[in-house]
């Protein structure tokens, strides 16, 4: 198989033939044969969406894959057809990106995988195309398993490519798909959904002059896009419900002054906590994690889960130690891949535990 890919970035941009109907056949992104995994909204055969961790998957024949797709700013994805990694960048309007070419006979598997989170734009896939002898297939079976994360910058693999923890944050270095929850919800064999956003927190947000903040994630994680406050998320008409959510928040919340105070922390985390079981149900698994630093985040969230008037709540936290600065670090000070693997391992006997899935004997990676 051959990967196409340009000198400066690792993508191709076509402009289309004369007679786009003689090179290429073209389905529409909203295909019963696509299929996706996370938040989406779909309009005229196309499908948008911004939080970082959608994924985009197809089978197909044909010897060339590519997409038509826009971009509001620029976003990068890791692609995989048949096994085969690389990465590619969406920004402009309407713009043919070759994905791979030189294929073999017989059926193919490709993904995409959104690295960057929503601030980095709102991608729209308006179609999927194929040489002219090529189809699409029945669409992938989803997993059995599905967990949903809610999280900071932590969950969107902020920095996780960077060389070092001076380095400054670029969108290339953000990578979800080496985040803590991804490597979560690999070792369990389930889909994954990320509602994250970098510097929000319960009741405060990063660096907020108040002691709290307008769009924290109580209120960003009811949204069909991280970046719109309208639509919301309709969670009855929702093609996914969660086996398990995980929350990973509070860090922000004390990074900086003015803190919360208990009351303000509690009653953040409580209506998140309270939309999650109208939404998903008072039996469904949720696993609140308490960052290792800043403050009183750790009591604030051990108590309330103790206290909470509902049931199948876990408390897991992460303790400092879990990561050495000097190697498990990346760009502005946040975990890089090994440290993004210790987290994961930290936390997967609590997945276990709070679901009753078995913990797998496989690989953390």
């Amino acid at each position: 198989m051959k990967i196409i890919h340009s000198f400066l970035l690792p993508l191709l941009w076509l402009s289309a033939c004369a007679d786009r109907a003689a090179c290429w056949a073209e389905f529409p992104a909203d295909a019963p044969e696509i299929g996706y995994v996370g938040r989406t909204a779909g309009d005229g055969g196309g499908v948008s969406f911004d939080w970082a961790g959608t994924t985009v998957r197809c089978r197909f024949t044909g010897s060339r894959l590519a997409v038509r797709v826009s971009d509001t700013q620029k976003n990068y994805y890791r692609v995989t057809v048949d096994g085969e990694e690389t990465t590619i960048a969406t920004f402009g309007t309407d713009s043919l990106v070759v994905l791979a070419e030189g294929l073999g006979r017989g059926e193919h598997f490709a993904t995409l995988l959104k690295r960057t989170e929503g601030d980095q734009g709102r991608t729209t896939i308006h179609a999927f195309m194929l040489d002219g002898d090529g189809t699409l297939l029945p669409a992938p079976e989803p997993r059995r398993r599905h967990i949903e994360f809610i999280g900071n910058s932590l969950t969107c693999g902020y920095g996780v490519e960077g060389a070092a923890k001076t380095d400054p944050f670029l969108p290339e270095t953000e990578n979800c798909y080496y985040s803590f929850a991804s490597i979560i919800a690999r070792v369990f064999d389930a889909e994954c959904t990320l509602i994250a956003h970098s510097g929000r927190g319960v009741a405060r947000n990063y660096g907020d002059r108040n002691s709290t903040s307008e769009e924290t994630m109580p209120d960003r994680m009811l949204r069909t896009f991280d970046e719109a406050p309208e639509p919301l998320w309709d969670f009855a008409a929702s093609p996914y419900r969660p086996d398990l959510v995980v929350i990973n928040l509070g860090s922000n919340d004390f990074s900086t002054r003015p803190h919360p105070s208990r009351e303000e922390f509690r009653a953040g985390y409580l209506r998140m906590l309270g939309a999650l079981r109208e939404h998903y149900g008072e039996r469904m698994p949720i696993l609140c994690v308490a960052p290792y630093t800043h403050g009183p985040a750790f009591a604030y969230i051990e108590e309330l889960v103790r206290e909470a008037p509902w049931p199948n709540l876990g408390f897991a936290a992460l303790l400092p130690g879990y990561y050495a600065e000097a190697t498990d670090l990346g760009a502005v000070g946040h975990p890089n891949r090994i440290g993004q693997r210790k987290m994961a391992m930290a936390l997967i006997p609590y997945v276990s535990s709070l679901t009753g899935w078995e913990l797998p004997a496989r690989a953390v990676e």
